[in-house]
């Protein structure tokens, strides 16, 4: 199946995309799971095929369904929201293959630490009007300066998961 995606300036529809985060916690007993509440974004489609664009996530928009927990977790501690409002995901590059999975290619800005970080992302639909991606990667916390562990609790890697979708922006 090959899936073309229209040339020119996308956003992000944030009321139909969402990001979620899951972490084995407690000597890998639980798993904490949570979903970013304010996701934003845009991006350019070239007449060449590559792609640029931003991701942005409100780092104390962060639900776990546990107040305590998410207070902690925009605390110093963790996400420290206070001093590093934004984690975004800037796109370098993205190759679309026939199999309508695109390899993307980007920097990933946690807590003000930025990182090289290639996914894959899976095109689901797309139209000339709007188009949705999914895609599913780890991240290693503490390269991001996530470091609390108390009694080594937290093991492993973060897992991410995506889906969002784009509409074409106004002209």
């Amino acid at each position: 199946m090959t899936v073309a995606v229209e040339t020119g300036l996308w956003q992000v529809d944030p009321a139909a995309s969402a990001v979620s985060l899951r972490h084995k916690t407690f000597w890998g007993l639980v798993t904490v799971k949570g979903a970013f509440a304010t996701v934003a974004g845009q991006g350019e489609v070239r007449p060449d095929g590559s792609a640029t664009g931003t991701v942005t996530l409100d780092a104390a928009s962060l639900d776990t369904k546990n107040a305590k927990r998410d207070a902690h977790l925009r605390a110093a501690d963790f996400f420290d929201a206070d001093n590093h409002p934004e984690i975004t995901f800037t796109v370098q590059g993205a190759e679309l293959r026939g199999d309508g999975a695109a390899q993307i290619t980007g920097r990933l800005t946690v807590r003000g630490i930025s990182r090289p970080q290639t996914l894959t992302a899976r095109l689901v639909e797309a139209d000339a009007d709007a188009l949705t991606l999914e895609t599913e990667f780890t991240v290693d916390r503490e390269q991001f300066g996530l470091h609390w562990n108390q009694l080594g609790m937290l093991r492993g890697l973060t897992t991410v998961t995506a889906a969002l979708r784009f509409t074409r922006a106004a002209a």
